[in-house]
C-alpha cells in the first residue's frame, strides 16, 4: 500500500484499522448516483478487494449525480468507466467488474463469495428484495439504500434497520414484501423523512414517471453508506 496515499487516513484509524480495510473485500451492487459515490469513498478509505456489479451503460442523464458520468465517458459500460476511475486513486486495488444484472437466475454467481460487506444499490425492488434475502440467507453482511429521489433535504437522511424506518415509500414497500418472507428486522438501510416532493414538468403525467435527482441526495446516500461500512470493517460498528 502506498503510505502517502492513505496517510491521512491512517493518522485517523491506525495501523490496525488501516489493515483490516486493505484485507477487506466488498461488494456494491449498482454503480450510479447511490453506489458510485459509495465506491469513490471505500477506495479512497483503503479497502483493498472491490466487487462492481451492474448492467448498465453511462448516459448524458447521469451527469448530474454519478460520479463516472463525463462527456467523455457516456456510453462507458459503467461498471468499466468505475473500475478505471478506481484504479487511478489507488493501483494496488483488487478489483472484479460485472456488466450484468443482479436477479435470482445470477444471484448464485454473484453472491456465493466470502464477502465482507454488501452494499445495495439497485433500483429494481424485485432484485433488491432478492438480493436482501439472498445476503441473510448467507449471513452477509448487507446495507440498503432506499428511496433518494426526488427529494432535496440532506438533514434528514438516516440510518436504521428497516423495521425502523419512517416516511419514506420504498422503505415500507420493501418492509411489508419482507415480512411475508418472515423478515422483520436485520436489514440496515439508509433512507430519508423527508415527505416525497410532487413530479413536476412533462413526465409528472406519465403512468410510470421518470423520478427527479439531484445532484447530492443520492450522493450522500452513497457515502453514509460508505461510512457505515467502513466503521463496521474497523470494528467500530456492528
Amino acid at each position: 500500500m502506498n503510505e502517502a496515499r492513505f496517510h491521512r487516513m491512517q493518522l485517523l484509524v491506525g495501523d490496525s484499522a488501516m489493515a483490516r480495510l486493505q484485507n477487506s473485500t466488498v461488494a456494491i451492487f449498482g454503480v450510479g448516483g447511490v453506489g458510485s459515490y459509495a465506491v469513490e469513498a471505500l477506495v479512497r478509505a483503503g479497502v483493498g478487494r472491490l466487487v462492481l456489479v451492474d448492467f448498465d451503460t453511462i448516459c448524458a442523464t447521469n451527469i448530474n449525480r454519478q460520479i463516472h458520468a463525463l462527456e467523455e465517458t457516456v456510453g462507458q459500460i459503467k461498471v468499466e468507466a468505475m473500475a478505471q476511475r478506481c484504479l487511478a486513486i489507488n493501483p494496488q486495488l483488487k478489483i472484479v467488474v460485472h456488466n450484468k444484472v443482479y436477479a435470482a437466475d445470477t444471484s448464485a454467481e454473484l453472491l456465493d463469495i466470502e464477502y465482507d460487506y454488501v452494499l445495495d444499490c439497485i433500483d429494481s425492488i424485485s432484485d433488491k428484495l432478492h438480493l436482501i434475502q439472498g445476503c441473510l440467507r448467507r449471513k452477509l453482511p448487507i446495507i440498503s439504500a432506499m428511496g433518494a429521489a426526488n427529494k432535496l433535504d440532506p438533514t434528514l437522511i438516516k440510518v436504521a434497520d428497516i423495521s425502523m424506518t419512517k416516511k419514506c415509500r420504498l422503505a415500507r414497500t420493501i418492509r411489508k414484501e419482507l415480512r411475508k418472507q418472515g423478515i422483520e428486522q436485520g436489514v440496515k438501510v439508509v433512507y430519508s423523512t423527508e415527505e416525497f416532493r410532487p413530479l413536476t414538468g412533462a413526465d409528472a403525467a406519465e403512468r410510470k414517471p421518470t423520478l427527479g435527482s439531484s445532484s447530492y441526495l443520492p450522493p450522500l446516500f452513497g457515502l453514509t453508506m460508505a461510512g457505515e461500512v467502513i466503521r463496521s470493517l474497523i470494528g467500530e460498528r456492528n
